[in-house]
């Protein structure tokens, strides 16, 4: 709706992951690095975890297309597989395992053979000189069950390396799973492990900058400073909870024939947002009013 008004090339506040919006940020970028160091270095295990909305997923997508450029670009190295659910049995698991790097099983096969199948594969892959790279996004959701089909096929290695490498990507909730008894192997495989926070209010600045710059915004200063702080305020930091907040920021910005984003345009955007963080945000409203009373206060009392 507000795409003509503000000059924009396309939405800028998105919730859908999409990679030509990967932000920089240091904490994105470390966690970024860490996984292609980890990747070309053969580790076998490695775990990304945040809260809900912090960029997992974006991250995943980001780290997947660097790999893949890699591969336009003549290293061919990887076969990479992506699960963005794996709230799925062992069988139905290996199955979407093989049906990612284009391995052809038979349906009926038990998980016996299924696994001895994908070993093949996998050999086979090791021996043409290419590592195979799994992915799985909402790992917290996996049933223990899945876990350890998943730990066993990493079990599969050569004298030199593994023949699969994993990435786990999930809420803090997958912590608390690992460290399940029955599943303490695979806890203590995980070589890598890197967890996503939120953004500071100077970075929300500069990701709010990134995002119209991306999407082709041609003006200065969209939000004013008073709009960011609240921002920060209202979102807690959360990406997707900013953007959100932003979009809906935009909208009231544009229903007034406005062209800068004010912060009673996000206060407004705040309350009308279930998922704002409400008693952060009245916290700093009630702290504002109260110290903006008292200046008028002290003021009045100058005058006398």
């Amino acid at each position: 709706m507000y795409l003509a008004h503000f000059g924009l090339r396309e939405p800028p506040f998105s919730i859908t992951p999409d990679t030509s919006f990967f932000f920089s940020h240091a904490d994105h970028q470390a966690a970024l690095n860490t996984l292609l160091i980890a990747v070309r270095n053969g580790e076998g295990f490695i775990k990304i975890t945040g809260e809900v909305g912090t960029g997992k997923t974006l991250l995943c997508r980001q780290f997947l297309a660097s790999i893949n450029r890699d591969a336009a670009n003549g290293d061919a190295r990887f076969v990479t597989a992506y699960i963005p659910n794996p709230y799925l049995e062992p069988r139905t698991l290996l199955l979407a395992l093989a049906e990612e790097i284009g391995i052809e099983l038979e349906q009926d096969a038990d998980q016996y053979h299924l696994l001895k199948s994908l070993t093949q594969a996998l050999l086979d892959f090791a021996r043409s000189g290419k590592r195979v790279v799994l992915c799985l996004d909402e790992a917290q959701a996996m049933p223990l069950e899945s876990l350890e089909a998943i730990r066993l096929l990493s079990n599969l290695e050569t004298e030199k390396r593994k023949l699969l490498q994993i990435i786990l990507f999930g809420q803090p909730e997958l912590n608390h799973k690992l460290q399940q008894d029955s599943i303490r192997q695979l806890n203590q495989r995980i070589m890598f492990h890197y967890h996503l926070g939120p953004l500071g209010r100077e970075a929300v600045a500069f990701y709010l900058s990134h995002r119209l710059r991306v999407a082709n915004y041609p003006g200065a200063r969209l939000f004013s400073p008073a709009a960011v702080r609240q921002l920060h305020a209202a979102s807690g930091g959360i990406p997707r909870l900013l953007n959100i907040l932003a979009h809906k920021s935009l909208m009231l910005t544009y229903g007034e024939g406005g062209h800068r984003v004010e912060g009673r345009h996000v206060r407004a955007a705040a309350q009308d947002t279930e998922a704002a963080r409400s008693r952060p945000w009245r916290r700093w409203a009630v702290a504002a009013s109260v110290l903006a009373a008292a200046g008028a206060a002290w003021g009045w009392m100058s005058l006398r």
